[in-house]
């Protein structure tokens, strides 16, 4: 999100110095590895138009890096009941959509779906890739003039010389703005090997909550990743921390179930963290110089050029 921002800005003409306490595709943070579920489909409205204007600023930065961020084959939802999935935003942002029973999911993909569930087909999803889309921020913001400095720990907003600081901290956010409510757990991921061409990215909704549950995407280098969705525990971002030998069981034991043509035993698992608000939505703020971004929850990697736009606008206005 800092990247999003620092490209913002230098774009719109102004000097930007970025600092990173760790260096760029570090692995202790919210933004490292290979790919990121992009997807449009949201049980709110709202939500599906901000993806589909961050879909518009993902396709502009790919062709200005002239590097695929994107590979869109599609988002599943499985679901109890279309009720409780994301069709009501989709239609009511003009989004394309499918429903399709158990069977007829099943048939169209090596996936098992449970009797009388429901599958949710949106095809503008898949992945970003995480790895290259930071490095194309990067290489945006410098090339309209800002600098980056690297193993930079900042310990206080007041050492910065700027106009306007803008705090995208993720997981360590509270330790320069306290005020921010948001709570870090470290979550864990797997890696599964699975041969062949993508499937969508699959998202198994809550009945109750209509979030996540699990989820899986493709991966690039052994076929499919994923993970149990805010299942980590609440953790000090300074503290060393390694994947939750419970959670890969977890992991695994979904995959099996749900992937046909999954090899069940991971190969790797790692760590990632989330920086979580009550209700997951983003925080957006500005208190005198010092705006705070910080897009929660395990859900705002899709929408980074939007929010970096957002933050831009926020240092921006006049106060």
């Amino acid at each position: 999100m800092g990247l999003a921002a620092a490209r913002s800005l230098a774009r719109r003409g102004w000097a930007v110095t970025i600092y990173e306490q760790f260096e760029l595709g570090h692995r202790l943070g919210s933004s490292h590895g290979r790919s990121r579920i992009f997807r449009l489909a949201y049980p709110d409205a709202t939500w599906v138009r901000m993806a589909t204007e961050s879909l518009r600023g993902w396709r502009e930065l790919e062709q200005e890096c002239g590097t695929d961020l994107l590979e869109l084959n599609g988002l599943v939802e499985v679901v109890r009941d279309a009720g409780r999935s994301s069709r009501d935003g989709l239609r009511d942002a003009g989004a394309d959509f499918e429903l399709l029973d158990a069977p007829e999911a099943q048939r169209r993909w090596p996936i098992h779906v449970p009797d009388g569930w429901t599958v949710l087909f949106q095809p503008e999803a898949g992945i970003v890739r995480a790895d290259l889309a930071q490095e194309a921020f990067l290489d945006s913001a410098r090339k309209h003039g800002a600098e980056l400095h690297e193993h930079t720990r900042i310990e206080s907003v007041d050492d910065v010389d700027a106009d306007v600081t803008i705090v995208t901290a993720g997981a360590w956010v509270r330790r320069l703005v306290p005020t921010v409510s948001v709570r870090p757990t470290r979550e864990t991921v797997a890696y599964f090997r699975r041969d062949g061409a993508p499937i969508p990215s699959i998202g198994q909704l809550d009945p109750e909550t209509r979030g996540h549950a699990q989820f899986s995407l493709h991966d690039a280098r052994y076929g499919l990743k994923a993970g149990v969705h805010h299942a980590g525990r609440e953790i000090d971002p300074d503290e060393p921390g390694a994947p939750d030998a419970e959670l890969v069981a977890r992991i695994a034991e979904w995959v099996a179930r749900i992937h046909t043509d999954v090899d069940p035993e991971p190969v790797e698992a790692e760590t990632c963290l989330y920086t979580n608000t009550n209700d997951e939505s983003f925080v957006f703020e500005r208190n005198g110089p010092v705006v705070v971004g910080s897009p929660c929850s395990g859900h705002g990697f899709k929408f980074a050029p939007l929010v970096g736009e957002k933050l831009a606008d926020l240092a921006e206005a006049k106060v």
